[in-house]
């Protein structure tokens, strides 16, 4: 996934597609093949290839463009790989988020509101037990703390081949401390969040993602510069990403 992409518009295959990939994965609780892709829309393979291309470009979602099917890897809020984040209703497995920020912008999604979603997720450090009970946005309960979320990767080297490496990096930790060992344990510096610093910082996401059908390619929202001018606004502490 290129990083300095510049703007384009989407076609009207890649916004078909999109707006069925969220939905399946809801409904079915899994990723959609190129299989449930072309019996839903029929589209045939090489539509759905370049429609995948066009939204990996637009950082929308990651596909393995190794494989002939392109297997569909992440698609946030969502991740096709056990991540630490499994989501539940009704005591019953959903799906996994791809990283801890996602946590919340899941629960914003229309597909779920009122719905109470359960996380069961840890502490990175220590792998203690984190649960969150969350519905529309907002935490309803927090056990056995509220966490913080803990970023190891700076954002200037955020999605320079895909968005996994910037979800792989962005995790729960009990507290600074707890956060504190686990960049001695990486090697890594890396910066917090509060709960509601990270809410403010993926507002635009989770308020605008899978609510507006033509919600444009984020070719320009994720930036170093951006980045850090936009924790900085919240009142984080960014020195672990500067020199």
């Amino acid at each position: 996934m290129p990083r300095f992409v510049p703007p384009f518009e989407w076609t009207d295959e890649a916004l078909r597609l999109r707006q069925f990939t969220f939905e399946f994965w809801f409904e079915n609780r899994r990723p959609p093949n190129l299989h449930d892709a072309h019996e839903a829309l029929g589209m045939d393979r090489r539509t759905i290839q370049v429609a995948y291309q066009l939204l990996e470009l637009g950082k929308n979602c990651t596909v393995d463009q190794r494989t002939q099917n392109f297997n569909l890897l992440k698609a946030p809020p969502f991740a096709s790989f056990p991540t630490l984040y499994p989501m539940f209703t009704d005591d019953e497995f959903h799906s996994f988020a791809g990283c801890a920020h996602e946590v919340f912008g899941m629960s914003n999604s229309p597909q779920v509101r009122d719905v109470v979603l359960r996380c069961e997720s840890c502490c990175e450090c220590c792998f203690e037990p984190i649960t969150l009970e969350l519905r529309n946005f907002e935490i309803i309960s927090a056990s056995p703390v509220e966490p913080v979320i803990h970023v190891t990767e700076t954002p200037w080297d955020w999605l320079q081949t895909d968005m996994i490496s910037m979800c792989d990096t962005t995790n729960f930790a009990l507290d600074g401390n707890h956060a504190e060992r686990y960049e001695r344990m990486m090697g890594r510096r890396g910066v917090l969040f509060t709960i509601a610093q990270a809410k403010e910082h993926i507002r635009f996401v989770a308020e605008t993602r899978l609510w507006d059908y033509h919600w444009p390619p984020m070719t320009g929202a994720m930036g170093g510069d951006t980045m850090l001018e936009r924790f900085t606004s919240l009142g984080m502490d960014v020195s672990g990403f500067t020199p």
